[in-house]
C-alpha cells in the first residue's frame, strides 16, 4: 500500500484535502502556474479553507506550491535548477535502496523488472517522453517494492512525486539521455542478477541518477 493510500484511509480533512490537491497537481489538472484561491478551492473540493490552507503549506514544504509575491500561492512552474537538486538527492536515496533491494530479487522478479525495460527499449522507436518516463519510473519502482524500510520508501516516493510534477518528463529536454539509460538499466540489471557487491550496486544505481541531472544541467542555455 501506498503512502498516499495510507494517509487516505480515515484521515483528517486537512490530511485528505492535502490529497486531493496533491493528485490534482500530480495529474495536471492544476498545472504549472495555476492560482490556488481558497474560496475557490474551497467551492470545488466542498473543504472549508482552514484544512485546504493547512494541505496549501505541507505543498509548499514538497516543493510543488510556491508563494509569490502580489499572486499568491500557486503550482510551482519548472525550474531546471531545482530539478536538478531533487535527481541529486534522489541519487543518494535510490543507490541505497537498490543496494538493500537486490539480494532480496529472485530471478523472477528480475525478470519481471527487465520486461520493463525491454518495453523501454521498444518505445525508442517511436519517442513519447511521457510515456517513456511513465515506464522509467515503473522500472525503479518495480525495485523499490522489495525495500523492507518502509521510511526509504515514504522518501523516494515524495520525491519522485516532486519530480514528476517539476519535470513532467526530464526527455523531453534530454531525448538523447533515453538510449543511455536504458543501457544503465541494464547493466544494473546484470550487477543484481551477478549479485555483485553492495557498493557496486549503490555507485551503478546512484551514478544512472546523476547522469541524468548532469544531462539536464549541460542542456540548459547558458
Amino acid at each position: 500500500m501506498s503512502t498516499t493510500e495510507k494517509r487516505a484511509k480515515g484521515g483528517s480533512k486537512a490530511e485528505i484535502s492535502y490529497d486531493l490537491l496533491r493528485s490534482r497537481i500530480l495529474d495536471g489538472t492544476y498545472g504549472p502556474g495555476y492560482r490556488l484561491v481558497m474560496d475557490q478551492l474551497a467551492r470545488e473540493t466542498g473543504v472549508s479553507t482552514i484544512p485546504l490552507r493547512e494541505a496549501v503549506r505541507r505543498l509548499q514544504s514538497d516543493g510543488l506550491v510556491e508563494v509569490v509575491r502580489n499572486i499568491g500561492a500557486r503550482v510551482a512552474v519548472f525550474d531546471a535548477v531545482q530539478v536538478e537538486h531533487t535527481l541529486n538527492v534522489l541519487a543518494r536515496l535510490e543507490g541505497y535502496a537498490t543496494a538493500i533491494c537486490a539480494p532480496r530479487m529472485n530471478a523472477a522478479q528480475i525478470q519481471e523488472t527487465r520486461e520493463i525495460n525491454e518495453r523501454m527499449k521498444e518505445a525508442l522507436e517511436e519517442f513519447d517522453p511521457a510515456a517513456f518516463t511513465a515506464l522509467n519510473k515503473e522500472f525503479h519502482f518495480s525495485l523499490y517494492r522489495h525495500c523492507p524500510d518502509e521510511h526509504l520508501n515514504a522518501l523516494l516516493e515524495s520525491e519522485w512525486a516532486r519530480l514528476d510534477h517539476m519535470r513532467r518528463s526530464t526527455f523531453t529536454y534530454v531525448p538523447g539521455r533515453a538510449r543511455k539509460s536504458v543501457e544503465e538499466h541494464e547493466h544494473l540489471l546484470k550487477l543484481i542478477e551477478e549479485q555483485a557487491d553492495a557498493g557496486v550496486i549503490e555507485e551503478a544505481a546512484r551514478a544512472h541518477k546523476i547522469a541524468t541531472a548532469a544531462a539536464l544541467h549541460n542542456a540548459r542555455p547558458r
